[in-house]
């Protein structure tokens, strides 16, 4: 795993969680919007649980498992959400993961932050990005054609998330895409 590289793009910073990030973390993660649009994220999302996940995003990324970014603005500004890749290395692949703060949704963020993740990902010899949204979180799609993801089918009934079962509309895309 390459060493921790921080991303910036015309309008963002992208780094290391940090200590000081668990309070956005628990107020923005903790927001039933974004954790009923992903995966992983608990409801009700404590400050215990956001200390948890800084100090595993160093473990993951020291380990090669996984790299996650805090999305900030360019301007020093707090943290507005996350990005990240789990990678598969065997099959040098990665999946793609985000959420923004709702109070940033509409802005490019996720585009932007998801599309310098992308490229990091190719340049550093990744083959094959993968990446899905729930049926209903339409403006996921929409982040992920932007950056150049296809979509590749949906997978019915493939999560079972807070008690209901979630279609998945499954999404990839190849280093030599173009």
């Amino acid at each position: 795993m390459p060493q921790y590289t921080e991303l910036t793009t015309e309008r963002l910073r992208l780094r290391a969680p940090l200590p000081g990030d668990a309070a956005a973390l628990r107020l923005y993660a903790g927001d039933e919007r974004v954790a009923r649009t992903t995966l992983v994220i608990p409801h009700p999302y404590t400050e215990a649980d956001a200390r948890e996940f800084i100090v595993l995003t160093a473990r993951w990324w020291h380990d090669g498992q996984a790299a996650t970014w805090a999305i900030t603005l360019a301007n020093g500004g707090a943290l507005i959400g996350c990005v990240g890749l789990t990678f598969t290395a065997e099959h040098r692949r990665a999946e793609l993961g985000y959420w923004i703060a709702p109070a940033e949704w509409g802005h490019g963020y996720a585009t932007e932050a998801a599309r310098a993740v992308v490229a990091w990902a190719y340049g550093h010899g990744w083959e094959r990005i993968t990446a899905g949204h729930f049926v209903g979180n339409e403006a996921s799609g929409r982040v992920l054609q932007k950056i150049g993801l296809q979509r590749e089918g949906l997978l019915r009934k493939q999560y079972l998330r807070f008690g209901e079962w979630r279609d998945l509309v499954a999404y990839g895309g190849l280093r030599d895409d173009g």
